[in-house]
Formats: structure tokens, C-alpha cells, sequence
């Protein structure tokens, strides 16, 4: 099974194919024909993930999955 991974990292997509074995083949946008710069305008991590795991779904009628990451610090 085919699943696009929302992102323009190829270490990243390296990664996870090692974790899910061959069960899964994992691609990356570039794989896709996606080229642009999905948006990332959400005040959350999560609300970022969900944006570009939308917006490829939404223009590229493909399965896919996203994740985001930051450093959150609460006080200095």
C-alpha cells in the first residue's frame, strides 16, 4: 500500500519505510508532483499536520499523512 507522507525531507520518508518494513511504501511530495509550498497558517502544531495532510488529500486524491514538530517553552 502507497501512502504519501506530507513532506519535502527525504530523511524523513527514509525513516519511516525502515519502521514500517514492506508492508507499506512510503513517498514524499516531491514523488507526487507536488512541488509548491503547502501552507502551514495554523496557531497549533497539530493544527499544522492537519492543514498539509488536507491539503495534499484535497489536491492530489491520494492517501496521506502529516506531522509537524516544535520546541515549546513555557518561560525563560
Amino acid at each position: 500500500m502507497k501512502i504519501v507522507f506530507a513532506t519535502n525531507n527525504p530523511n524523513k520518508v527514509r525513516e519511516i519505510n525502515q519502521i514500517l518494513g514492506n508492508d507499506f511504501k512510503i513517498v514524499g511530495l516531491k514523488e507526487i508532483g507536488c512541488l509548491e509550498d503547502i501552507p502551514e497558517t495554523q496557531p497549533t502544531i497539530e493544527g499544522n499536520a492537519l492543514q498539509k495532510a488536507r491539503y495534499v488529500r484535497e489536491h492530489y486524491q491520494v492517501d496521506c499523512f502529516a506531522e509537524d514538530t516544535g520546541l515549546e517553552i513555557d518561560a525563560l
